[in-house]
């Protein structure tokens, strides 16, 4: 990798270019050059991603971009399978573990939560009882405007 990001340097220096006008024109942050051009694979979060970066800062060089990407196909290889099966092992049980946290729980596969009845009573209850006070409110003002209204026509 540190070869490719080298090969990326040098090509872009003989241009004349400066690396805030390559981020300009390929529209990628610089921070993200510079970690190519170093060789810094490790920023990275996706392989994939920086697979798209380094094409397209192939063919803004003007560098042949599949031979490119070939080289760091077999460099990715050549790092991957030094790591340890058991390494990749727990890494899959971790990712297993998370995604189950995650995971919507079925019915039929997973306890589903229980919740407090008595919150939902309470609330009902509340409910009801502003229900009732705003009833019992109206009756109050439509009887109240009526007496209002008799005496105030028995004054005329």
């Amino acid at each position: 990798m540190n070869e490719i990001g080298e090969l990326f340097r040098v090509t872009r220096e003989e241009a004349g270019v400066s690396i805030t006008e390559a981020s300009k024109d390929l529209d990628i942050k610089e921070v993200i050059l510079e970690n190519i051009e170093d060789g810094n694979i490790g920023c990275f979060k996706d392989i994939f991603v920086l697979k798209d970066y380094i094409a397209s800062y192939a063919k803004y060089l003007g560098i042949d971009s599949t031979k490119i990407i070939d080289e760091f196909n077999e460099y990715m290889f050549e790092y991957t399978s030094k790591i340890p099966i058991k390494e990749i092992e727990q890494q899959i049980e971790e990712q297993n573990k998370e995604k189950e946290k995650n995971e919507i729980a079925s019915p039929y596969t997973k306890e589903s939560k229980k919740y407090n009845k008595s919150l939902y009573v309470l609330l009902y209850t509340a409910i009801i009882l502003l229900v009732l006070v705003i009833v019992i409110w109206s009756i109050r003002q439509i009887t109240v405007a009526r007496d209002v209204a008799t005496v105030i026509s028995y004054v005329k």
